[in-house]
């Protein structure tokens, strides 16, 4: 039995010493799993041309702010500059934090952002867009449940960037070097 414990020490101590294998892969999963779902939401929240980044289109803000956009008609024009700016605020994190992530920059705290964006997200699909039955449960034999189950995993993979950092190949490690 000495033998086997002795080769497993040996082989996990060396796992135990990889402090970047853990970001690396969180990174790598996130713009491989992540990446495009949050893009080309962000694009469905854009207005046209350019001038899009700063006008959200009607759907932006009947995904984010779908019971108040009703009772206004539809008429974005009826909303405040306190919904215009929520709704500005969550498109541009759609496209900002995931690439923050992608490359490394300030990956911390974009993982923590990500994380409440997540959050906001999966109460706005539950409260705002009436979609408490994909919700699921936790400790039952279905692992796919859209919001408790996909979205639990998704910020344990932010939150091994939160605890962890980018790991090597970042530019955050690159502006740690380079400020030292």
């Amino acid at each position: 039995m000495k033998p086997l414990i002795s080769l497993h020490d040996a082989v996990f101590s060396k796992l135990e010493q990889a402090n970047w294998l853990l970001p690396t892969l969180a990174r790598f999963l996130f713009a491989a799993v992540l990446l495009v779902y949050f893009l080309n939401s962000g694009l469905t929240k854009i207005g046209d041309g350019v001038s899009g980044l700063w006008t959200p289109s009607v759907g932006a803000y009947a995904q984010i702010f779908p019971r108040v956009l009703e009772e206004a008609g539809y008429d974005t024009d009826a909303l405040g500059l306190f919904h215009r700016l929520v709704v500005l605020a969550g498109t541009w994190a759609e496209f900002i934090l995931p690439a923050l992530i992608v490359v490394g920059l300030l990956t911390r705290l974009a993982a923590l952002g990500m994380i409440g964006f997540i959050a906001v997200q999966s109460l706005t699909d539950i409260y705002g867009h009436g979609q408490g039955g994909v919700l699921g449960a936790w400790f039952d034999r279905f692992p796919d449940a859209v919001i408790m189950d996909q979205r639990a995993l998704w910020v344990l993979l932010l939150l091994v960037l939160v605890v962890k950092g980018a790991g090597p190949l970042s530019f955050d490690r690159a502006l740690k070097r380079g400020s030292i």
